[in-house]
């Protein structure tokens, strides 16, 4: 299978013209399980952090007769999807697909494929996508994407929950047969047909020298036709086409991209970043360089059609918990590093509207 680059990300554009191989983990059953433990234990740290620190602050607000705004008491969980019980797991599930059946609100001549309030988020994606990645945007724009979507759950499908999240490195091992894709009523459906393929050749685009890369194949291809989201209908794209083009929805999920990219030590190594910059660059990839980071090599997982595509992979309901849990790195990291302030978001880039 061959991808046109530019329709992914300027992520694997290189130097070198021969093609480059991604090189497997070499990450043991041992170290796994020491450095699972580590992030345990910092993760752990980093909350009691923010709970004292939320008390001293409630504190000290009350001591000048203001009602603080926010407390220990007020905080809200996102939680990880395998923690969810069944009967939690079928709300959220359940919710996705009430978003589904909404009629779009995406005006017609804006795009004629939107035909449902999941497709209307989509399409907003595909409209942003050239100026919120590899760019200090990406993780305050994705952020708040992830939180309108939540509300739109909760206030148009009367979901009662949280945007839960995909703990990468916690099924490494076998994302396939994880609760998010073992294709159970609970799932977010299952893995994609399984059919003989090689992984995806990422080309360069026109104009840019560098190299294509060979990814892994994962252990599917084809369509989804088990669990809630068997035989979903994507409605658009695929790159950014907003047209009406309605196609199965497909996946290739595998472990080989995650656990190169999506294990424990890339959790403990974003969460030792000293400054944003450098924190973004870690977790988005480096452009020109085989390094897709856990945002690109997570998506890539996920594979197939939309998942792998940078513009229309949210149609993939795997993309939300996959941005779940970028989100929750930058929550731990800000709060990890609280003297760098929330405003410092290097490396943006203006653009001109369109």
């Amino acid at each position: 299978m061959r991808l046109h680059f530019l329709l992914l990300s300027p992520l694997f554009a290189s130097i070198a013209s021969s093609l480059l191989i991604i090189k497997p983990s070499n990450e043991s059953a041992e170290d796994t399980e020491d450095l699972k433990s580590q992030v345990r234990q910092v993760t752990q740290d980093i909350g009691e952090n923010v709970l004292k620190s939320l008390e001293q602050r409630e504190e000290r607000t009350r001591k000048r007769g203001v009602r603080p705004a926010c407390t220990p008491k007020s905080l809200i969980l996102r939680r990880e999807y395998g923690s969810l019980s069944e009967r939690e797991r079928l709300a959220y599930v359940n919710a996705v697909k009430c978003l589904q059946h909404l009629p779009a609100r995406t005006p017609a001549n804006v795009s004629l494929g939107a035909k449902s309030r999941f497709d209307d988020f989509v399409v907003v994606h595909i409209q942003q996508t050239r100026t919120i990645h590899f760019t200090g945007n990406f993780m305050p724009w994705h952020r708040w994407f992830l939180y309108t979507y939540e509300k739109a759950l909760q206030d148009e499908c009367g979901y009662k929950g949280y945007q839960p999240y995909w703990d990468w490195p916690k099924y490494a091992s076998a994302p396939e047969k994880s609760p998010i894709f073992n294709g159970d009523p609970y799932s977010l459906g299952g893995n994609g047909d399984y059919v003989p393929h090689d992984g995806p050749v990422i080309s360069p685009p026109a104009g840019i020298s560098g190299s294509q890369i060979q990814l892994p194949a994962g252990l599917g291809g084809g369509y989804v036709t088990t669990g809630p989201f068997a035989n979903m209908s994507v409605n658009v794209g695929p790159g950014d086409n907003l047209g009406y083009n309605p196609r199965r929805l497909k996946r290739d999920v595998g472990p080989a991209l995650n656990q190169i990219y999506g294990n424990y030590t890339t959790v403990l190594e974003l969460l030792k970043k000293p400054n944003f910059d450098e924190y973004r660059l870690l977790s988005e990839g480096v452009p020109g360089t085989v390094d897709l980071g856990p945002h690109g090599g997570m998506h890539f997982t996920i594979g197939g059609d939309p998942g792998a595509d940078l513009f229309t992979s949210p149609g993939d309901p795997a993309f939300w918990l996959h941005h779940g849990m970028m989100d929750r790195m930058w929550a731990l990291w800000q709060a990890s590093h609280p003297k760098i302030s929330k405003f410092d978001l290097a490396g943006i880039e203006k653009s001109e509207p369109r």
